[in-house]
């Protein structure tokens, strides 16, 4: 034992090398990560359709990955449907940062509503699935909540700093009221219809002279 313990000290270089293969192994491969983004984004795609077509087959194959691929980045349905819901919760958290030195601030809020309209159709077509997620969906609605009632409280900051809309207005509210009038129309064509109702809802926010 004392022999063993003098000639692993003994050659700190090799010692340090004989630990790189288990590091390296545990790092995600370039390759391995432009898999799994082609899959989320091919899953987005497949997802938002809805209808029986919406399987993890259809996503590996528009992904352009083997079924098997798919499996070993998100080893059940619900882990997809999850998976894609968290990245498009945190892609709207990043619009409402670039969107705040972009636009103007009551078309920065607008353009992030609108932009929440697609999310919302994605997680209509997931809704069923995410029902039966690992964590179930109350997990996943407390988490979505409150990153975007962050996200779109800076916006509304911004905005009525500015003087473009009345003080009042609670962004947890105000996403509840975008989730309601999506979840309100369900018939084809319904977010052309919930897309006009944003602009009158933005135009019912806007500070009134001698007002809130």
């Amino acid at each position: 034992m004392e022999g063993a313990s003098v000639y692993k000290g003994q050659n700190p270089k090799a010692d340090a090398m004989a630990h790189q293969p288990a590091i390296e192994k545990r790092k995600p491969r370039a390759d391995a990560i432009r898999n799994r983004e082609r899959v989320l984004e091919a899953a987005k795609a497949v997802f938002s359709q809805g209808g029986p077509e919406a399987s993890p087959e259809a996503v590996a194959r528009r992904a352009g990955v083997g079924i098997g691929t798919l499996y070993r980045h998100f080893p059940t349905r619900e882990a997809v449907y999850e998976a894609v819901y968290r990245r498009e919760v945190e892609q709207l958290v990043e619009l409402a940062k670039h969107l705040e030195t972009k636009m103007v601030p009551i078309e920065a809020l607008r353009h992030w509503l609108r932009a929440g309209v697609e999310f919302m159709a994605t997680k209509k077509a997931m809704a069923a699935a995410l029902a039966m997620a690992a964590h179930g969906s109350s997990e996943l609605v407390a988490y979505s909540l409150d990153r975007l009632s962050g996200a779109l409280g800076e916006l509304l900051q911004r905005a009525v700093a500015a003087g473009e809309l009345r003080t009042d207005i609670d962004p947890e509210n105000l996403l509840r009221a975008l989730v309601g009038m999506c979840y309100a129309h369900d018939r084809p064509g319904w977010q052309a219809k919930v897309l006009r109702l944003v602009d009158v809802l933005i135009d019912g926010l806007r500070r009134r002279q001698g007002g809130h």
